[in-house]
Parts: structure tokens; sequence; C-alpha cells
């Protein structure tokens, strides 16, 4: 069956650090209690005016506070940032610390300040983050590691921490562009593609990580996709608050450099902007979109963000208990599909958005 996931948010400034962990709190506890199976979170440093909290400690708290079929996932974690020792520990003893329910999700990062902060250059990132997967995997399942890379070096070191799953935790690639996709399918177990890719190109995608895979003689399966979600009585009402809630956030995203939709116009077409990728409309709407994108792509979990800078924790459990009562149920019997359709079998605009 197919299984249904909840992506955290970040929030503003404004709101206090100890009110933000307590919302997370009550949120997590509404996905669980609505079938949520997957509780994942991303990262940032110096965020501005908007917060994240770091993911490896909220995640260990979040181990104690969900039951044994929650999945606990980094999506994503900024890999290039990290020395690959520092951060092998800290995956294998959060994979400890979750008795074995964690995802690790990791990427390259998209912002150049961050890079600056920490001393890594921006430049460096995409070598970085090959050589440190490398890395990481031989710290993971060897009893002496010798590397000689180009960034890091270690002669007949004997890693005294490995992770509970076997030969490691699941290692899902973010990316946005087809060299991130292509990563994916040399180094991951999964390729997490990001919310505003239409289903046509997810599908292209998936075919790059399949090719990847099979290099390498691994079985290819389901992939996880994310998706941006709203619900409402109806479309007009669903269209109009995803705009309230979620418009600023994809002018922030733009302004940080994630530039995902160049060719678009956010701030007078939000609407159109957005109808190739985000699953917006009444309970049947939603259903019916993201049952398609079920059936016709091999995906799975599917990863839906309810929240947004925008709202508060009242808001978010509400949107959750609304896709408990009305989404999930009728997901979970689907069997997901496991072979890649060809792309040019979806029509335009993509399956599964929402039209203005």
């Amino acid at each position: 069956m197919v299984q249904v996931g909840l992506l955290l948010s970040d929030v503003p400034k404004s709101v206090t650090p100890d009110q933000q962990f307590k919302d997370v709190l009550r949120i997590v506890e509404a996905a669980q209690r609505n079938g949520f199976t997957y509780i994942a979170i991303g990262q940032h440093f110096l965020y501005g005016d908007l917060r994240w909290l770091q993911p490896v400690p909220l995640l260990a708290r979040l181990a104690a506070e969900v039951g044994p079929e929650v999945k606990l996932v980094t999506q994503i974690m900024i890999a290039p940032l990290y020395h690959p020792v520092l951060l092998a520990e800290e995956i294998a003893t959060l994979d400890v610390v979750t008795e074995g329910r964690l995802v690790f999700g990791a990427g390259l990062g998209y912002r150049p300040e961050e890079f600056d902060y920490l001393d890594v250059p921006f430049k460096q990132r995409a070598s970085r983050m090959d050589e440190s997967l490398e890395l990481m995997k031989k710290l993971w399942t060897e009893d002496t590691v010798n590397h000689q890379g180009k960034y890091w070096q270690l002669e007949d070191v004997a890693p005294h921490l490995k992770p509970v799953q076997s030969p490691h935790p699941p290692i899902w690639i973010g990316a946005h562009s087809m060299a991130g996709t292509r990563r994916a399918g040399r180094f991951g177990d999964a390729y997490a593609c990001p919310p505003e890719t239409p289903p046509h190109e997810v599908a292209e995608r998936l075919t790059v990580v399949q090719e990847g895979f099979a290099a390498r003689g691994k079985e290819f399966g389901p992939q996880p996709l994310r998706r941006n979600v709203m619900v409402a009585d109806t479309r007009e009402e669903a269209i109009t608050e995803y705009a309230r809630v979620a418009q600023g956030r994809y002018l922030t995203y733009a302004r940080k450099g994630l530039d995902v939709m160049a060719d678009t116009d956010l701030e007078n077409e939000f609407a159109q902007a957005v109808s190739g990728h985000a699953v917006i409309g009444t309970p049947d709407d939603v259903v019916g979109q993201l049952t398609k994108l079920a059936t016709d792509l091999p995906v799975d979990p599917l990863l839906v963000r309810p929240q947004w800078p925008t709202m508060d924790g009242d808001e978010t459990i509400a949107a959750i208990n609304r896709l408990g009562r009305e989404v999930v149920p009728s997901l979970l019997p689907i069997t997901p599909r496991r072979d890649i359709p060809a792309p040019e079998l979806f029509s335009e605009p993509a399956v599964g958005g929402t039209q203005p």
C-alpha cells in the first residue's frame, strides 16, 4: 500500500523556539493519529526571519513520541557543510536512538551564504557531497577504513559506531537539478523528488535514477515523492487559501536562490505558476490527484506538506485532521506502481496540478 508522510515546516522567528517545539509535538501527534507513517524535516543555518529546528536532535526526541511504524526522515540535511566523520557518527547515533527507523535524506544545498558562514567553498559542494557519501558508507560498513580522497584522508581508522540498520539507513538524495538526480542514481537508495517537479519531469528523473541503480546492480522500486497540498470545501477556496499561506514562501525561495520556477510569474499569476505541481482542491480533487500520481508513477511514500510559515499550530493540525479524515484513508489501499511510464504520456498541465 502507498504510505503517506508529513513534511514539517519552518516557522517565523516571531514564534519562540519553545513554542515552535511544543507545536511540533502537537503536529506530530496529529499526524500519527491520522495515519501518517513518515515524519520529515529539512535544514538550514542562519536563516534570517525564519527558523528550522535542527533535524538530528529534534528527530531524536520525536523517536520517543511516535510508534514503531513511524519512520523519521532528515529531508534534507546539507551534507557538504559537514565533515563526513562527524555526519556519519551523528546519523549512526540517530539510527540507534530511533531504533532503526531513520531515513537519511541529504542534498547539496542552494544558499551560497550558508557555505560562507561555515567556511566551505560553495563551488565545491557537489564534489564534497560525492566524496562525503562515499566515505560515510565506508565508516558505516567497514571495520577498518582507509580513504585517500580530494578533501579527506583517513588511514587505518577503526569506526566505533555503526547504525542499527544494515548496511546503513536508507539514503534519500534530494535534488532539483538533473545532475543531482544522477547523483541519487549513483549513491542513493532513493531519489526524493522535489514538490515543484511536474509529473512528466518526475518520470524523466526516475528513469535516470533507474539507470543509475542498474549500473550498480541495484533493484529499482517506488521512490518518495513530495507534494504541496491544500484541501478546502471548493476548488476556488483551496486556490485562494493556498495563495494566502504559500505565495510568500515561494517568493522567499526565489529570493534565497532556489530557482525552481524561473519561467513563471509567482507575483501576479500564482495559481497558474503552481498549476503543474501543487495538489489543490476539494477532498475528492486531492484524492483523485494523489491517486493518479501513485498509479501513474512508481512513487511511495507520498510526503505531503500541509503547513506553511504563515500557519500557526492550530491551523496546521486542522489541515492534518482534514487530510486524515478525507484523503489518507483513500490512499492507503493503493498498490504502488513499480515501472516508469513514458514521460510523453503525461498531458499538460501536468497530472496532479490545480487548474486556476
